[in-house]
């Protein structure tokens, strides 16, 4: 919301594609480490889990946006934190932070390089990138990586374009319920699939 969306939008999706990639990566190596029944075993308590934690979240929802209130706070700070590195700099002082910059931050914004870092790390570990792992240990590792990018790349774009608007009417309520219906049908469809030798 506070900076240009092309530069949001291309860190994150960068990153959500480089954790897609690694996810499906991983996924399609243990199959090599652990026998393929097991890994389809565990993809399908994976999905009954991820399924009825959600749900379970989703029931316990109060309803609050503290979450959202927090990161508004979090934002309005570091943008008060800038306007003042802003007002005191100078042009010297610029051309000096320039040649100092860190290497990456060289070549890409540190928007890009921010938004890539927070969206990452705040993936790693999460349900989409568990769940990559076990579809990509258990189908098309091809089409895992391609269908997660479009996932990922819907929901993000809608994210960035939509903002604030986009969580204030979609409940988390409802996103948890959802989801957690999804994963219950994908541990069904998973439980009821033959396992392919």
């Amino acid at each position: 919301m506070r900076h240009p969306r092309g530069l949001v939008l291309s860190g994150c999706l960068a990153s959500l594609i480089v954790m897609t990639i690694l996810s499906a990566a991983v996924g399609w190596s243990t199959p090599n480490l652990i026998s393929r029944t097991w890994t389809h075993h565990i993809t399908t308590l994976l999905f009954f889990g991820f399924g009825l934690r959600s749900l379970w979240d989703g029931f316990m929802e109060d309803g609050d946006d503290d979450e959202l209130a927090e990161v508004e706070a979090k934002l309005d700070a570091d943008q008060k934190d800038n306007t003042k590195k802003v007002k005191e700099g100078s042009k010297d002082g610029d051309e000096l932070k320039k040649k100092r910059r860190p290497f990456l931050t060289q070549f890409f914004s540190p928007i890009f390089l921010k938004a890539f870092s927070i969206t990452f790390f705040g993936e790693w570990g999460d349900t989409s990138q568990l769940a990559t792992i076990g579809l990509a240990a258990d189908e098309n590792p091809f089409g895992v990586v391609l269908g997660g990018i479009l996932g990922q790349a819907l929901c993000t774009v809608a994210a960035v374009l939509g903002g604030k608007s986009l969580a204030s009417r979609i409940s988390e309520k409802i996103v948890l319920l959802s989801s957690g219906v999804l994963f219950i049908i994908f541990g069904i469809q998973s439980f009821l699939s033959p396992v392919e030798s």
